[in-house]
């Protein structure tokens, strides 16, 4: 006789009522008078104990941290996990020893439960330390409850029957299937080879950024090259690894990528013009750049924007593509030599030869101003109060500022004119009051007029 396929709703039913039976008959064990009662009752005096010792030793610790400067981020941080756990570590070493105790003076079987609560209580210690290595709080948390509760279940024994449970909690269309069991494992695997690729990432970008023979921007285009690479690598490979096919995934990507190229133009655009201002190296950071009315140096270079820092500790977020398209300044593209121009104007009276070399002398004299590349003087013009002059001399640290430096020229300008009798003209109108004759006569001749 042919048998039917079993309904997966009544088979999903029946490994519920067999879960929930063996809940019951476990807790059912444990409430009967014997050896199990007396380890629940020893485990329960333990936590309490363990609890006291906890808060005992909290307060000592905390003490003893802040009686110690000079402590290390990494050493706080160490010290601060070991404080919050220190009720189960506590609980972890008496559960242990009493244990030890007890294999020694009675039968094994009066004993395994405690030896199970201090085994699982050392295993959840280890995993909250070992989670740390995860930065994001989220994830973190996420992880240590994961492997907490696939610990439990494994040193219970019941790890096979409830895989079997989110196996069988499962999403069909036609041949594909992913179950939730599926989800899990892949959350798993992808969480920690992105931990992996984190790890690599950061001692990969700290060997580059210390190569002293690599560019600045080769520097960030490599860092982010290593990024891009190791992480794609690990969410690929976690997808493989519990055999997801990719084939109708790339099929799928290519979609989504034709829409997202024409509704992320922008976003396109700042990325590929950030990796030719990384490859062409025209900015990399550190360099004084001015881009309209901002002027700042290049802090760093990112995959959407470059961050300027200016004067006044304002940093603007300028968009790759601007950098490209638009008219930019480099200061210290290809060197570091500035060189600046002010303008100022003398009386008529006064000798241009003497005004040249009085403001060639006076910038010479400022600090900043390079010595080895004399300043000049030029007349420029005649104006209509002064004869016009340019002075121009070079600087080397333009990240020190442009306004602050002309500032202190033209300071040095004044004190060397001055004391040289050296005048700046400035405009003057004569205003001429008319006398009372004259008044007179003005208003007799507009009364004529009137009268005409």
């Amino acid at each position: 006789m042919e048998q039917t396929p079993e309904d997966p709703g009544a088979a999903l039913i029946g490994q519920l009522t067999d879960l929930w039976i063996g809940v019951q008959n476990f807790a059912l064990g444990l409430a009967q008078p014997g050896w199990r009662l007396y380890q629940v009752l020893i485990i329960l005096g333990l936590a309490l104990v363990a609890w006291a010792l906890h808060r005992w030793s909290s307060e000592r610790l905390n003490a003893y941290i802040r009686g110690n400067d000079g402590w290390k981020p990494w050493q706080l941080r160490a010290l601060v996990q070991v404080r919050r756990r220190l009720g189960l570590i506590w609980f972890a070493l008496l559960a242990g020893a009493v244990w030890a105790v007890m294999q020694e003076v009675t039968w094994p079987s009066r004993s395994y439960l405690i030896g199970l609560a201090a085994t699982l209580s050392a295993v959840w210690v280890l995993i909250a330390f070992a989670a740390q290595l995860v930065r994001n709080r989220f994830l973190r948390r996420t992880v240590t409850w994961a492997l907490w509760i696939y610990a439990t279940l494994f040193y219970l024994g019941v790890a096979e029957e409830v895989g079997a449970f989110l196996d069988g909690l499962a999403l069909e269309l036609g041949a594909f299937r992913l179950s939730v069991l599926d989800v899990i494992v892949a959350l798993v695997v992808i969480g920690v080879l992105f931990t992996l690729a984190r790890i690599l990432s950061t001692t990969a970008s700290a060997s580059i950024r210390s190569n002293d023979d690599i560019s600045p921007s080769m520097q960030v285009l490599a860092v982010k090259v290593v990024q891009l690479v190791l992480f794609a690598g690990a969410f690929f490979i976690g997808l493989r690894s519990i055999g997801i096919d990719l084939t109708g995934l790339a099929v799928l990507s290519g979609a989504i990528g034709v829409g997202l190229g024409f509704g992320l133009q922008k976003v396109v655009s700042n990325l590929v013009s950030g990796v030719i201002i990384l490859l062409d190296k025209s900015i990399k950071p550190g360099d004084v750049i001015s881009l309209g009315e901002t002027f700042g140096w290049i802090q760093t270079l990112g995959a959407r924007y470059a961050s300027v820092v200016t004067r006044d500790g304002k940093e603007y977020l300028i968009p790759n593509e601007d950098l490209i398209t638009g008219q930019v300044v480099n200061w210290s593209h290809s060197n570091d030599f500035v060189r600046l121009d002010i303008y100022f104007g003398t009386a008529y009276g006064d000798d241009p030869h003497k005004v040249r070399k009085l403001a060639v002398e006076a910038a010479r004299g400022v600090n900043r101003v390079l010595g080895d590349r004399d300043p000049v003087c030029h007349i420029v013009g005649f104006g209509d109060s002064s004869v016009d002059y340019i002075l121009r001399f070079w600087i080397k640290d333009p990240t020190g500022g442009l306004t602050n430096i002309r500032g202190n020229v033209y300071l040095a300008l004044w004190d060397a004119f001055k004391a040289n009798d050296i005048s700046i003209p400035f405009p003057q109108r004569e205003v001429r009051m008319l006398g009372e004759e004259g008044a007179g006569e003005e208003t007799a001749r507009l009364q004529d007029k009137a009268l005409d």
